[in-house]
């Protein structure tokens, strides 16, 4: 494709994210004004699909956090409820995040680019991150923020009505609103909209397998390398996350992962060392990683953000130990974005924020030498 028309036709695509949100979705769904302050079943309740009965309460089967609930409470993600001995969603058809993003914004470098992806998400969220950048709903109940009134099969229509190749589960913590995630997947495949998975990895594998047979991609925020960081920074284990990576490569997922480098908690470059040693060896080598730069946000205010030579370091340490596809994210004005053919090192997309700027693609292959790049591509 000639350039000028490709970049025209990037922003074309863009210009009509926000006028296609607002004619179509605004007018066709109305915001959830009040909730319920308390109560038992409401609207956007659903049975859970992963828990078990026992003699001390319902036991969440969901995460790994395996909560235990008698009648009535809650759990540590906030909304799981324990109502007459089984485990209900409050999470279902009831969004606080509506969105139309291109597909770069997860971050996916290689998955569909210049694609619109249509992005939803509820309140809660399984850990507790002293970093988080969404807290305003992570940390609340759906029973506390303003909501949209949108089952599934309303999500798909709205992907389609804007014409969105995929649904984002995203902003908040997806494996906390399981059910309407899945019910919403099942249906987007039947209609041939592509499902992405946007997550912290924090979910069981019984789940995760059962989910991935509708993913067709994860971007999964590896937030560490030791168990000591996981539990101070985050309140979660890492050895659950690392099982999920290997589950959706195993499931033929397209994967790629995020770390967000934050100074003094995860800048030790011998911690990124074994990190991306374990990836290599896990057969992931080919799964873009993403070194993001951390922006003072929520209970970390004190720490400056990180150095950019940091996040350079840690790139080379990653190609070194045979990563194939390394960015850095959150440095404007760098061409840390841009993807590299790992034979000739030409460059194969060149990208200016969540814009692609060139293709050098052909048939997901580099133009100069050839090498098939990995990715999905169309």
């Amino acid at each position: 494709m000639d350039k000028r028309v490709f970049i025209k036709s990037v922003f074309a695509a863009a210009g009509c994210f926000a006028c296609g949100l607002n004619r179509s979705f605004s007018e066709a769904n109305n915001f959830i004004a009040e909730t319920p302050a308390g109560g038992d079943l409401w609207k956007w309740n659903h049975e859970a699909y992963h828990y078990k009965v026992t003699e001390r309460g319902v036991e969440c089967t969901n995460c790994p956090n395996g909560c235990t609930l008698k009648r009535k409470e809650t759990s540590k993600c906030r909304n799981r409820i324990n109502i007459g001995d089984k485990l209900y969603s409050i999470a279902y058809g009831n969004p606080c995040a509506v969105h139309i993003d291109p597909i770069e914004k997860k971050p996916f470098f290689h998955f569909l680019p210049l694609s619109r992806a249509f992005s939803i998400a509820t309140a809660g969220c399984n850990l507790a991150c002293l970093n988080c950048q969404n807290w305003e709903i992570s940390q609340k109940s759906p029973r506390e923020t303003t909501n949209y009134d949108l089952m599934p099969a309303m999500v798909v229509d709205e992907a389609l009505n804007n014409n969105c190749e995929s649904i984002a589960y995203t902003y908040s913590e997806p494996t906390t609103f399981y059910e309407y995630v899945y019910d919403t997947a099942v249906i987007a495949r039947s209609k041939g909209i592509r499902n992405v998975y946007k997550s912290n990895g924090y979910i069981n594998e019984k789940p995760i397998r059962m989910l991935s047979k509708y993913l067709d991609a994860a971007n999964i925020d590896l937030k560490g390398f030791t168990e000591a960081s996981y539990l101070k920074l985050n309140s979660g284990k890492l050895a659950p996350v690392l099982r999920t990576l290997q589950v959706l490569k195993e499931e033929g997922v397209w994967l790629e992962i995020t770390n967000l480098v934050i100074p003094t908690w995860t800048d030790n470059l011998d911690m990124i060392k074994n990190m991306c040693n374990w990836l290599v060896k896990n057969n992931m080598a080919d799964c873009p990683l993403h070194f993001s730069r951390f922006t003072p946000l929520y209970k970390l205010t004190q720490l400056p953000s990180t150095p950019v030579q940091v996040l350079q370091k840690a790139r080379n340490i990653a190609l070194s130990e045979g990563m194939k596809y390394v960015y850095v994210g959150n440095v404007p004005g760098t061409d840390l974005e841009n993807t590299i053919c790992p034979k000739c090192r030409k460059t194969v997309v060149q990208r200016k924020g969540f814009v692609v700027t060139a293709n050098n693609l052909v048939d997901g292959a580099c133009r100069f030498c050839h090498q098939k790049i990995a990715g999905t591509w169309n």
